[in-house]
């Protein structure tokens, strides 16, 4: 069974744009979308949800009243002003350090688990896919991420799929490492600006770390001229094919508006773009 990753470093470059005409054009693929932040794939797929799981990852601190003796302690150590007035932890606050739990003489305080997120197991049009959502203000989403690959490696083998398509979050923080991780190759979709160059160096350095092979898309090519040449140049230098180049097109947002992924929408000239694009990356993936 064969992983991808498709990845960004910048927000907004059309990652999963190009993932969900991936996940219609793959013929036996599940589809993994990891960017549980600002999950957005199931939009595009409509899935029908089968099955729920909770997600709980870091513990939050809980002042028992009727223990609790107003000692005091346990503020004068929190160091991130979580405990309000009645010795009531504020959620948002609290990162689960503990040190109120260990400093309180009379043990009125606990580290307790609370749902935080939840993962999906769907079916769409296209094949089975696993999305999540990471509640408001929470954190560990390279957890939550972790979990939505499990759950979709699990689907895969139930399935008989050979393919995991993932739509990994932006960034190269936790959650972009939880997405690289043991996958055959990442698609690095990136633009001609300064920002999509700046990240996509960044993102680059995070797959080479983990020996991760990488391939470079870049949309909306015909922006700045000038920067997908240092684009081009860059991959040139660091030995990392381009799997096409994109040109800017309303397209995109028309399949959107429609609900549809671009493959699906129309047959033109944007579109056959993005089938050269899978077509290598299939290539490279050696499917």
């Amino acid at each position: 069974m064969r992983q991808l990753t498709v990845i960004s470093g910048k927000g907004g470059t059309g990652k999963t744009t190009l993932t969900s005409s991936f996940a219609a054009l793959a013929e036996n693929a599940t589809i993994a979308d990891c960017d549980v932040d600002a999950a957005n794939m199931h939009l595009l797929l409509q899935p029908e949800i089968i099955k729920t799981y909770d997600f709980t990852a870091l513990p939050t601190a809980v002042i028992h009243p009727e223990q609790c003796t107003g000692c005091g302690i346990c503020v004068d150590h929190c160091r991130f002003g979580a405990i309000k007035e009645g010795f009531e932890i504020d959620p948002y606050i609290c990162e689960g350090c503990g040190v109120c739990e260990y400093v309180c003489p009379v043990d009125a305080v606990t580290m307790e688990y609370n749902k935080c997120g939840e993962a999906y197991e769907s079916k769409t049009r296209f094949g089975p896919l696993v999305h999540a959502k990471l509640g408001i203000g929470e954190e560990a989403g390279g957890k939550l991420v972790t979990l939505v690959r499990e759950i979709a490696e699990e689907v895969a083998q139930k399935n008989n799929c050979d393919t995991i398509i993932i739509d990994g979050p932006p960034g190269t923080g936790c959650s972009v490492i939880a997405a690289l991780t043991g996958v055959d190759i990442a698609l690095v979709v990136t633009e001609p600006t300064v920002a999509g160059i700046h990240d996509l160096k960044r993102v680059i350095e995070v797959a080479e770390h983990f020996d991760i092979p990488s391939l470079v898309c870049i949309n909306k090519s015909d922006i700045n001229d000038s920067k997908r040449r240092e684009i081009e140049t860059f991959c040139t230098q660091k030995g990392i094919r381009i799997a096409g180049e994109i040109p800017y097109d309303t397209t995109p947002t028309e399949a959107m508006v429609k609900g549809k992924t671009i493959v699906e929408y129309t047959d033109n000239s944007f579109a056959k773009c993005v089938i050269e694009v899978w077509e290598k990356v299939k290539e490279e993936m050696g499917s």
